[in-house]
């Protein structure tokens, strides 16, 4: 029998519908939208295609949205001074800097300049502290692993208790899940094990999960023969491995995508798992909003 999928499409929809909704009603009663700034260097096509996703989707769910696009050239010190000022904008909740910037500028000083009050990416120092110490000290958890931990969360799989084993250790989802994971609390309460492309006999960590989360960025890295049978899956690799002609385009050329995970065998063995694409993918963007409206009522006070 075929696994459950996990579908983020579906999540996320279900998520900004809740976030239109709670802006709606702060709006009412406190006449305040929460405010979003992104800014982007250059013009890297990638990062515009992101950028613009996200503006769509912050004026989607009712924010203020303001879009700061800034020549390639633009000096460190000009970049800076433009965080310190949204910095001291009472109106602006979450300022996000689009990676990757130009060689000249560097990107951790640059990350460490904005307010971790306004750090809805949560890779600010102080933010990676604060989800470390866990329980009301978090703010703002990086926006993939809270998508992630989301996703279990909503697809009603039990995390108290379980064996989650995490494939990965970036400091953007590797370890930022693993340490969701083992904190107290609702959609954690796990025991959890990290491992990595060079930790010895990686199959038998894996095979004992009953939540496995991969994010190596290699493709069918995990095999079928290393899921446990009826075990979570949440794949977080996208990889591109090739191209093929659009069904909508035929003579557009698209990217063929694969995930950490050989999804066709390993859909036959889990009990629930994401796609790829479609999966984890969706909800990186989604909880930013969150995050940005969860720095809103920080500032008005709200629970």
């Amino acid at each position: 029998m075929s696994a459950t999928l996990i579908k983020g499409t579906e999540i996320r929809e279900e998520i900004l519908e809740e976030i239109t909704a709670e802006v709606k009603e702060i709006k009412e009663k406190y006449d305040k939208v929460p405010g979003l700034v992104t800014i982007l260097v250059g013009e890297n096509p990638a990062s515009m295609s992101y950028v613009t996703l996200k503006i769509k989707t912050a004026l989607r769910v009712g924010f203020k949205e303001i879009q700061e696009s800034q020549p390639v050239d633009i000096s460190e010190e000009d970049l800076l001074a433009l965080i310190e000022k949204y910095n001291n904008d009472d109106s602006i909740n979450g300022i996000l800097v689009q990676l990757p910037l130009p060689k000249h500028i560097d990107e951790k000083k640059v990350l460490n300049a904005i307010d971790p009050d306004k750090d809805v990416d949560g890779f600010h120092p102080v933010n990676v502290g604060r989800l470390m110490i866990g329980g009301d000290e978090v703010k703002f958890p990086p926006c993939t692993p809270a998508g992630i931990q989301e996703m279990i969360v909503r697809a009603g799989v039990e995390t108290s208790g379980a064996e989650v084993v995490v494939v990965g250790r970036s400091n953007i989802v590797g370890k930022p899940i693993a340490n969701m994971m083992l904190q107290k609390g609702p959609g954690a309460n796990a025991t959890v094990t990290i491992v990595h492309t060079r930790t010895k006999d990686l199959a038998a960590h894996c095979k004992r999960a009953d939540i496995l989360i991969v994010a190596a960025g290699v493709p069918d890295l995990v095999k079928p023969e290393w899921i446990q049978p009826g075990a979570c899956v949440i794949d977080v690799g996208v990889n591109r491995v090739g191209e093929k002609p659009s069904k909508k385009n035929p003579g557009k050329m698209v990217a063929i995508l694969k995930g950490d995970v050989d999804f066709d065998a390993a859909k036959e063995i889990a009990g629930s798992i994401t796609p790829v694409p479609g999966g984890v993918g969706p909800m990186t963007i989604t909880m930013l909003m969150k995050n940005t409206l969860k720095s809103l009522k920080f500032r008005l006070g709200i629970q």
